[in-house]
């Protein structure tokens, strides 16, 4: 089974942004070491607990500080900027490391109204323009608008050997359809959508249409996973995650520590209960074996090509930990 890499950069309590960036890269030279097939890095915006806000520069410095894996951005949320623009920061990356550069594309906000309106007014209406966007960005990708398009002299430069790979990244039936049409590879987030996920990603490859850019539907899985050497502790570290997860919203700064957390657990209102549980339903939590027959009822139940993980525990160490478990298990 091919695994992958997402990392959405969590500042852990008591760290700092810098020091959230800097575990991201050491996630990453791990990753290529436990042979991780592929990393990603997320975008996210006025999120103190996420650091990751422009995925393009931390892919400089991670692919400058690793020899093989794949990198790229899980993802660039295309309605916030102008395909010309990211084509040629990416087509730049892809010159520099060759043949190692994923371009994931979404279009959530990744942040509060307020901060979509900073970074590009209108959000929605820029949503609406979603297909078409992606559609330029790919001619621009692959120069190969129309002699007649205004755009047809236009290069994004520089133009790489090889272009990055492209990837449609999504949690519902608008972006498999989006994927398939255009031909492209396509990320589904198991672990954020509310629809049926296995409908959606059977319709991507009952729809995909042939083309230059693939010659076959490829899917990827990204599930939120933690694994630990026993079952009670992966259970111990997804409570946190989720009791994070769902009391972030609170205004008061809760102490989670060991000997206040059945203080934080009896104040929890039903409406968070219920949270939690839905949160936890959506992950994979368990020792090696366990996490083991989770992933490939996964994949076999999506038809996957490739499962990505997402793991966010209370600290670094135990993060890099599971990792490294999951790396180990023999699939």
């Amino acid at each position: 089974m091919k695994l992958s890499i997402l990392d959405q950069s969590p500042v852990m309590d008591g760290k700092s942004a810098a020091e959230a960036l800097k575990a991201s890269v050491k996630l990453a030279q791990n990753g290529e070491k436990l042979g991780y097939t592929r990393y990603w890095i997320a975008e996210h915006h006025g999120m103190e607990q996420l650091a990751s806000s422009v995925p393009e520069v931390m892919l400089t410095l991670i692919a400058a500080k690793t020899n093989s894996i794949k990198i790229g951005s899980g993802a660039i949320l295309l309605p916030h900027y102008k395909p010309y623009k990211i084509a040629e920061t990416f087509n730049m990356l892809a010159t520099l490391f060759p043949d190692r550069i994923d371009l994931g594309i979404g279009r959530a906000p990744g942040g509060s109204a307020e901060a979509s309106i900073a970074l590009s007014g209108n959000f929605l209406e820029n949503v609406k323009k979603f297909p078409e966007k992606v559609t330029q960005l790919f001619h621009f990708l692959y120069d190969d608008f129309p002699k007649n398009h205004f755009y047809s002299t236009t290069r994004a430069l520089p133009k790489p050997i090889n272009p990055p790979q492209p990837w449609i990244l999504g949690t519902s039936s608008k972006s498999a359809v989006l994927a398939a049409e255009l031909g492209t590879a396509y990320a589904f987030a198991h672990f954020m959508s509310e629809q049926d996920g296995m409908d959606v990603v059977h319709s991507y490859k009952n729809m995909f249409t042939v083309n230059k850019n693939l010659k076959k539907p490829y899917c990827i899985v990204t599930v939120n996973a933690i694994c630990a050497k026993t079952s009670e502790r992966a259970e111990d570290l997804a409570l946190l995650y989720c009791l994070k997860t769902v009391i972030q919203v609170r205004e008061e700064k809760l102490d989670l520590s060991t000997k206040n957390l059945k203080k934080v657990i009896q104040s929890l209102t039903t409406e968070e209960n219920n949270k939690i549980k839905e949160t936890r339903s959506k992950m994979v939590v368990g020792n090696p074996i366990d996490v083991k027959k989770q992933l490939s009822k996964i994949k076999y139940e999506y038809d996957a090509d490739e499962i990505m993980i997402v793991t966010i525990t209370n600290d670094y160490r135990s993060r890099l930990k599971s990792y490294e478990l999951i790396a180990n298990i023999s699939f």
